[in-house]
């Protein structure tokens, strides 16, 4: 296993829409390994192989703030199946470092592709977990999430980004912080902070996301729809 440099705005490989896997063989079990190593060292929540200079579709996350396991994810050859509701959010991308704007995603979303093992499976994101998945799926499509602003936004983004670079040290491309703004509305960025400095112990963590993993059905059940900064199901 080894740590993977990320690229960054600019790169053409973050422009072209990935291709679909065709073989789940040991090359890919140690690209996956890789890729879950980088995301851990950023330390991040997500990352899209593109975002590593592979042309595979597929993606790693991880919203658990203790990293459990269980709650690793892997999906080959994603698509959303299921989308609704909507909310907006502060989003950043370390593939575009130091820039945030706030982004309109849908609120609950599920998704279809296969486990590394090349099973078919279906997993259901609500608030946070459903702004990651889309946060990578528009990385595999060859987007940003700069693109889904306004085009004067982008206009400025595009101005101070010039030529295309490699990112110094093994970050995660889709990462998350989490934070509260000072209008207290809890913000979502693409990227992991660091443990908070002792003056600040006094803020609340927000609850991790949960995982619900299952196999496809016709008809999946839909959870009730949960209050954004609930329990994540």
């Amino acid at each position: 296993m080894a740590l993977r440099r990320i690229v960054t705005y600019g790169t053409p490989v973050l422009r072209q829409r990935t291709k679909e896997v065709a073989n789940v063989d040991g090359e890919l079990q140690q690209l996956i390994d890789d890729m879950v190593d980088t995301m851990y060292a950023a330390p991040g929540v997500g990352l899209a192989a593109n975002q590593v200079g592979s042309p595979h579709r597929l993606f790693v996350a991880n919203p658990a703030d203790d990293r459990d396991p269980s709650k690793l994810l892997v999906v080959i050859n994603p698509e959303i199946a299921e989308s609704d509701g909507d909310f907006t959010n502060e989003e950043g991308c370390l593939s575009i470092p130091d820039y945030r704007e706030e982004v309109r995603r849908a609120r609950r979303v599920l998704l279809r592709g296969l486990d590394r093992q090349g099973t078919p499976i279906e997993v259901e994101g609500r608030d946070l977990l459903a702004r990651i998945f889309q946060h990578e799926m528009d990385h595999l499509n060859g987007l940003f999430f700069v693109d889904r602003l306004s085009p004067a936004k982008r206009d400025i983004l595009t101005r101070k980004l010039k030529r295309p670079s490699s990112s110094p040290r093994p970050d995660a491309g889709a990462e998350l912080d989490r934070d509260r703004s000072p209008r207290g509305a809890r913000e979502l960025h693409l990227r992991r902070r660091e443990p908070a400095h002792a003056s600040h112990r006094h803020r609340r963590s927000p609850p991790a996301a949960h995982l619900h993993l299952r196999s496809p059905r016709p008809a999946p059940h839909r959870d009730h729809e949960s209050r954004y900064g609930d329990v994540y199901s």
